[in-house]
């Protein structure tokens, strides 16, 4: 029989804990007690520090929170997946977006038992990944340095598109200044008509990513620019001065429905990516064009350092587990629904964006991995806004709205080469903002109230750079799979998207036979007045 997370013995006592110590817990009250609080909840990782102190907990709590994950097995889940093991059950697929960025002499994690234990699968699949890394990193450069290329456009979605471009839009400082990036995902034809009317296809590169190359709004958006190509003076034969074959490039595992749509160069990757986990393979392309393949490998040396820390260091002093066994406690006994991202950094403005799809499509389940319904709540709603602009937007609602709603600030120690003047001030925001949220304020009439003792984490950077970033995303990536570990969901699988595609196909078909037998009535009501309104 299965146990639910909520029947293990740290589960009940964290209720417990939760109702005779944290509810009444002031984080002014916690300060003032304990000068000592932000170095006791705090911890240095592979390039980001976290300040954790202004959270409603204490080192019981996070005590308490290592004992659940020891009786929920998360490290032996985690250490299932650094084996390989096939931890995604309802698709029956490894779990292995961390292999992309690993050495290929293992790098810090060569000496670890787990991966001494190897299969000789594993270490196949280590040099498979390396000799596909090459391969795109080589093309990237080629790209990169070919003046007659000025605009690439990479058509995707989901994490064919948001992992890419919030990378290019992070990593601006490092892009070449003769290219410029365009990013296309939504079928609405104003997202890529409008790109298309300030390009041209002789200076043009198509990016076309789609692990099936079946992905309906992306192929749809896909043959939308084929046309165009061929309106324009491009050309189907491979011959030509402006062939398809020069100017498209597939990023997918379907080699042959490539070939079929006229795209020769095809970079392939594998079943155990997922696509939210993907911009390390060759999904990546447009980053490593944009940043060049030196930088593109010290991103995924910082995101290998990230996952050595989450893979090797004890469970307290553990980035990724402390963060994710807090997202938890407060979704499951503070009763908080939602977590606002703040980053305060232009280069970060698409990160929410890109982290609402990694956790909100990996936990938003209600089931676990056996099938059974879970009766507590999983992922949290993510939203947010990077500062200042979010200061003047919905800081509002969190320092006086009735919910309270934690807060995760990102920052950086350097804010890069412009206006440098400018990021002190940026930060300082940042840390009044965290600090406003804390202390509050009163006595000055009730419309100034703020109650404080809101939560806030805190995490730092020293800068933004590609060795960076590639440890910020794999931080959120472990953090999202703790969470998972503990709920005992499968947070690899996405059935909940593949239903709306679904019956969107499906009405394609009943719209085209004008047949709407076995559709509901509102369904049907709202689909003869699309048609009506064609004529």
């Amino acid at each position: 029989m299965t146990t639910l997370c909520h029947e293990l013995p740290a589960w009940q006592q964290l209720k417990k804990h939760y109702q005779e110590q944290i509810q009444s817990l002031d984080l002014r009250q916690a300060f003032a007690q304990d000068t000592q609080r932000i170095n006791q909840l705090s911890i240095q990782a592979p390039h980001v520090f976290a300040d954790l102190s202004k959270n409603r907990w204490t080192q019981e709590t996070e005590a308490l929170l290592q004992q659940l994950a020891t009786e929920s097995s998360m490290t032996q889940k985690r250490d299932a997946m650094l084996s390989g093991e096939r931890i995604n059950n309802t698709e029956n697929r490894s779990v292995m977006h961390w292999l992309l960025r690993m050495p290929a002499d293992q790098g810090a994690l060569a000496k670890s038992p787990v991966v001494r234990a190897w299969s000789p699968d594993m270490h196949q699949a280590l040099r498979d990944v390396h000799e596909s890394l090459d391969q795109m990193l080589a093309l990237a450069d080629q790209i990169r340095c070919n003046p007659e290329i000025t605009d690439i456009v990479n058509i995707g979605i989901g994490g064919s598109h948001l992992g890419p471009e919030v990378v290019v839009n992070a990593l601006e400082d490092w892009v070449d200044g003769d290219k410029r990036f365009h990013f296309v995902s939504n079928v609405d034809g104003h997202e890529l008509g409008h790109v298309l009317r300030r390009i041209k296809p002789e200076s043009t590169l198509f990016l076309i990513a789609s692990k099936s190359f079946t992905t309906a709004e992306t192929m749809l958006n896909a043959r939308s620019a084929r046309q165009w190509f061929l309106d324009n003076g491009g050309n189907e034969a491979p011959e030509a001065d402006c062939s398809i074959d020069q100017h498209f490039v597939a990023l997918t595992t379907n080699k042959n429905a490539a070939a079929g749509f006229g795209i020769q160069r095809t970079l392939g990757f594998w079943d155990w990516v997922g696509g939210r986990f993907s911009l390390w393979s060759a999904i990546g392309l447009p980053i490593a064009i944009a940043i060049g393949s030196e930088q593109f490998r010290a991103m995924l040396d910082g995101a290998h350092a990230m996952d050595a820390h989450f893979f090797e260091a004890p469970l307290a002093e553990n980035l990724p587990v402390r963060l994710g066994l807090l997202d938890v406690w407060y979704r499951d006994f503070c009763g908080l629904s939602s977590r606002c991202i703040a980053p305060y950094s232009h280069g970060l403005r698409r990160l929410t964006a890109y982290l609402q799809q990694l956790e909100m499509e990996s936990n938003g389940k209600s089931v676990t991995r056996d099938g059974h319904a879970l009766n507590v709540p999983t992922a949290p709603v993510v939203w947010g806004e990077p500062g200042t602009n979010g200061q003047h937007a919905f800081f509002q609602m969190l320092h006086q709205g009735p919910d309270v709603i934690p807060v995760e600030f990102i920052a950086l120690r350097d804010g890069g080469k412009y206006l440098g003047e400018h990021h002190q001030s940026l930060v300082i925001n940042a840390i009044a903002q965290a600090q406003a949220l804390m202390v509050g304020r009163d006595g000055d009439g009730a419309e100034k109230f703020c109650a404080g003792n809101r939560p806030s984490s805190f995490l730092l950077l020293q800068r933004l750079d590609p060795a960076s970033l590639g440890a910020l995303i794999a931080l959120y990536e472990h953090r999202i799979f703790v969470s998972g570990a503990i709920w005992n969901i499968n947070s690899f699988d996405q059935w909940g998207v593949e239903l709306g595609k679904k019956l969107a196909t499906q009405l394609h078909s009943h719209l085209e036979r004008d047949d709407w037998a076995g559709v509901d009535p509102c369904t049907q009501g709202l689909m003869k007045r699309l048609a009506q309104a064609k004529h």
